[in-house]
């Protein structure tokens, strides 16, 4: 699906239904809106970080109209980077904008799922997906709501501790030392 069409469609919708407050100009609207679509790129690209920057710098832009479609956006991104209660606020910010939102309130009920999924609060999970499910049928929820096991974000850092790897370097060290001598 191209997604630069969806967004391009999704402000003139609410160009034309009225959505669009007055006071926020076709400049911003359009760089807030290039701003979600490059978010939707970057997360559909895995690029999660760079995804979640880029729906804060939509937000920073303060166009009314797409915080909806942005925050519902973010609640996936931050749910897939393991951000749960930041999740949860971004899509009760979506959930909160009234209007006709029906596609913008159904990925925030599933993104809000899918967050209350990996909280553990499975019965409020199963309840969010209803919701997204009876505003559009084809988010189908997951078959298994029993939390799953969430790998923790790792580092670079070695997982040897610093003691442990420095000794066995010096090891390798006084070996290779040891060797060069015997080859003499």
């Amino acid at each position: 699906m191209n997604f630069r069409l969806v967004t391009v469609c999704l402000i003139a919708l609410l160009f034309v239904s009225g959505l669009v407050n007055a006071e926020e100009s076709s400049a911003e609207l359009q760089s807030a809106g290039a701003l979600y679509s490059k978010s939707v790129d970057l997360a559909n690209e895995g690029k999660y970080t760079d995804a979640l920057k880029a729906a804060d710098q939509a937000l920073a832009l303060n166009v009314t109209s797409l915080t909806p479609v942005i925050q519902a956006n973010r609640a996936g991104i931050l749910t897939v980077i393991g951000r749960y209660d930041d999740a949860l606020l971004a899509a009760d910010a979506a959930l909160a904008s009234e209007g006709n939102l029906t596609t913008t309130h159904s990925i925030a009920w599933y993104n809000k799922g899918d967050a209350l999924r990996h909280l553990g609060r499975a019965d409020e999970a199963k309840a969010a997906f209803a919701r997204a499910q009876a505003l559009d049928p084809a988010l189908t929820p997951p078959k298994d709501i029993i939390v799953p096991v969430t790998p923790v974000p790792t580092t670079a850092k070695s997982p040897l501790p610093w003691t442990l790897a420095a000794g066995a370097l010096a090891l390798v060290f006084v070996l290779g030392c040891v060797s060069s001598r015997g080859n003499r």
